[in-house]
This record gives structure tokens, sequence and C-alpha cells, in this order.
């Protein structure tokens, strides 16, 4: 009887000693290096938004000085910086985001009908670090996607599913592109 109660708690040792050294491979670390590299990521972004969202004032500037009469774009940009810098959530900030894409098109497009504004060399600088920006901005978002789609696969595959569920973790957003991003742009000459 003795050695039957002496084999039992080995066998439970050895069950406990085995689930403890499987438990690391069965996704939770996964999750957490993943679910890392996505807010790494998304700080990117955020750095990259903070960077346009600083250039702007001085873009609007420039423009209000030669076109007074384009109140409405220089307006929107403003409100949509606004929105930029309040929002909370990655989503509500991709929202943001992207309305101000499409208002800083506008003023490009209004920057057009100003030949003297063109010229303006602050204008061209302004112009270039944007266009930068933009860049960057873009880069930031693929890489962020990126971690985003490795993130979600490991959160779905087994058995990190199971873990995932028991701790937890859930989908991440992805940065989508606007609507108005889809539409084929208008060109004239």
């Amino acid at each position: 009887m003795k050695r039957r109660a002496m084999l039992q708690s080995m066998m439970v040792a050895l069950v406990t000693l085995t689930s403890a050294l499987a438990l690391p491979g069965c996704g939770y670390n996964s999750l957490v290096q993943t679910s890392e590299a996505v807010d790494s990521a998304w700080g990117e972004i955020q750095n990259q938004l903070q960077r346009r969202n600083d250039l702007i004032p001085n873009l609007v500037a420039t423009v209000k000085g030669f076109a007074q009469q384009e109140k409405e774009v220089l307006t929107k940009v403003t409100d949509a910086r606004s929105r930029v810098a309040g929002a909370g959530t990655p989503t509500e900030t991709m929202a943001a985001s992207n309305e101000l894409t499409g208002a800083l098109s506008r003023l490009l497009v209004v920057a057009e009908n100003y030949p003297q504004l063109k010229s303006d060399q602050n204008f061209l600088h302004l112009q270039d670090e944007l266009a930068g920006t933009e860049n960057r901005l873009a880069v930031a978002r693929m890489r962020y996607n990126e971690a985003v789609q490795a993130y979600d696969t490991t959160l779905k595959s087994f058995p990190t599913n199971l873990v995932a569920k028991m701790t937890g973790f859930g989908s991440k957003p992805y940065f989508e592109a606007p609507e108005s991003a889809k539409a084929v742009p208008e060109v004239k000459f």
C-alpha cells in the first residue's frame, strides 16, 4: 500500500513537471511577443502621426497667406488634425487619420491653384516634409498590418487559440485605407 501511494505521488509529480515544461510551448509567450510587436508598430504610427500633426500648422499658415478665400479647406485640415490628436483608441485614430489624409489632399489641390504659392520656398519645403512623413506613415501602417497579421495568425492557431481564450487575448484591428482612397483620382489638363 505504501509503495502504491509513493508510485501515485511520483506519477502526479511527473505529470505536473511535464505540464509545467509543456506550458511555455502552448503559445502564451508567442501571444505576448506578437502582441508587443503590434503595440510597437502602433507606436511608430503614432510617432509619424505626431510628426504630421506638427507640420500641419506651418503648412496651413503658409497656404493661408496666399489663399485667404480657401478658409473652408484650411478649417477642415485643422479640425481633422485636432481629431487625430484627441483620438483615444486605435480605431478612432485610424478613422481620424484617414479623414486628415483626405483634408490634406484637398489642401494640396488648393495649393495647385496658386502659382506663386507653388514657387514659395517655405511651401515647397513643408510640402516635401509632409510627403516624406506620408511615406513614413505608409511604411509604418504596412509594418503595423504585418504585425497584426502575425499576431492574429498566432492567435487563431491551435493550441495557442485555447490559451488565448483562457488568458483574454483578442484580435487587433488592421489599419485600412479610407473609402476616399479607393476612388480614381480626377486628372484635369
